[in-house]
């Protein structure tokens, strides 16, 4: 099916590009939003028209938001999570929490669906995009860690400035290491 795209949408295309979509895509979700209307030829001599209103909206949209962006590119979110001995999260980070820590930090609502990321499931740092247009996509960093972590390590820190450093323990072999690598039998 070939539609004609009256909106920007997310990894397909600009308002005014004419596709050729899945039939239930097209009919299911483009046509029904609104998003984009069949390619027909009466549609088609339209095209140019929707392409110099779809470019005129996309630039009002980024100067509104430019600031936004600026302001939301490059922050940082630290998340607490139970978590196992292997890093493994007991549940996950999504969207929502994301979302939610970014209102609480920046004082800005940004919607869950323009959060660019995979459920986090596992500690460690990652990387998140938040599409606030087509062309503005800031860039945050997540970081997850288990609880009581860094409560753990700000003491640790605390401690060795207190402390004289110490000598790490010599490294001993283990039995598996010092047994000699038995011959495996030829057949």
């Amino acid at each position: 099916m070939k539609v004609l795209l009256i909106k920007d949408v997310y990894k397909l295309g600009r308002a005014g590009d004419v596709k050729k979509v899945a039939d239930g895509y097209g009919r299911n979700f483009l046509l029904m939003h609104g998003m984009a209307v069949l390619a027909t030829p009466g549609a088609m001599k339209t095209a140019e028209k929707i392409r110099k209103q779809g470019e005129v909206k996309r630039v009002e949209m980024n100067s509104e938001l430019k600031d936004l962006a600026d302001h939301i590119n490059g922050i940082t979110l630290t998340f607490s999570a139970k978590a196992g001995e292997t890093g493994k999260l007991y549940g996950s980070i999504t969207t929502q929490d994301v979302a939610q820590a970014i209102m609480d930090q920046t004082k800005y609502e940004v919607k869950r669906q323009q959060i660019d990321m995979q459920p986090i499931r596992e500690a460690g740092e990652f990387k998140a995009h938040v599409r606030l247009t087509i062309d503005l996509v800031p860039e945050i960093k997540v970081i997850v860690h288990r609880e009581g972590e860094i409560a753990e390590a700000e003491s640790e820190a605390a401690q060795k400035t207190d402390e004289k450093p110490k000598r790490a323990p010599r490294a001993r072999k283990t039995v598996e290491e010092t047994k000699p690598a038995e011959a495996e039998p030829k057949e």
